[in-house]
């Protein structure tokens, strides 16, 4: 057994004796701020979070046979992740999850069951690296809006899309490179969301943080 193997073992058991004192409900949305370089950082500036908090990923508790795990698109495509994997992907200095969690406020929790039905029927599809709302790929905060889609409406709203930096007329050099590689337009001012965005819905309370969350400016205090 390697030491890494063994560290990612207790790091996985502190992060579950950690989330005791909070019970996880289905349904339940988990931001998530990720250390994946410039393009989590390009995705976490161009939209104000809760709090100012800074998120990158986003996804839907789901509870099956009594475990938890988080339905979301990530790069293999949509699937369903064990929870405590979901908390190990960022820790703060503490080595506590760099996650939110936000929940239904009681007047539309009964828009969650068929919210997580729909959200599995996607289970399979691919990740949507390109960011287009139309395709039948899908990214993380558009397989959240797609499973609040009740009756062609959903609860979470579509903006106008940006890739320059809040203030700015140019575009982060990082997606100039990314779409350039696709051999694609920017998709400047097309419709979609993303997870500071959707963290921000009228239709959500804070229920909960994990750990430090990064902020626009400086952190968000332990809670």
């Amino acid at each position: 057994m390697t030491k890494r193997y063994i560290f990612l073992l207790l790091l996985c058991a502190t992060i579950s004796l950690s989330a005791q004192d909070f019970q996880l409900q289905a349904g339940d949305l988990l931001f998530q701020d990720l250390d994946c370089g410039s393009m989590c950082d390009a995705i976490e500036s161009v939209t104000q979070g809760y709090d100012d908090a800074n998120f990158s990923h986003v996804g839907i508790a789901v509870e099956i046979a009594g475990a938890f795990y988080v339905l979301e698109a990530i790069g293999v495509g949509v699937t369903l992740t064990p929870i405590e994997k979901f908390l190990a992907r960022g820790v703060d200095a503490k080595k506590k999850p760099k996650v939110m969690v936000s929940r239904l406020k009681r007047e539309y929790q009964s828009l969650i069951t068929p919210a997580i039905h729909r959200g599995m029927t996607y289970l399979g599809k691919e990740y949507d690296g390109v960011f287009d709302i139309e395709n039948d790929q899908y990214y993380c905060s558009e397989l959240v809006y797609e499973a609040f889609k009740m009756e062609k409406q959903s609860i979470f709203k579509l903006y106008p899309m940006t890739f320059k930096p809040l203030g700015s007329n140019d575009f982060f050099p990082v997606w100039v490179a990314y779409y350039k590689e696709l051999n694609l337009a920017i998709p400047e001012g097309e419709a979609g969301l993303n997870p500071g965005g959707v963290s921000r819905s009228p239709y959500l309370e804070v229920v909960h943080w994990y750990g430090e969350v990064s902020r626009k400016q400086g952190l968000v205090e332990e809670k």
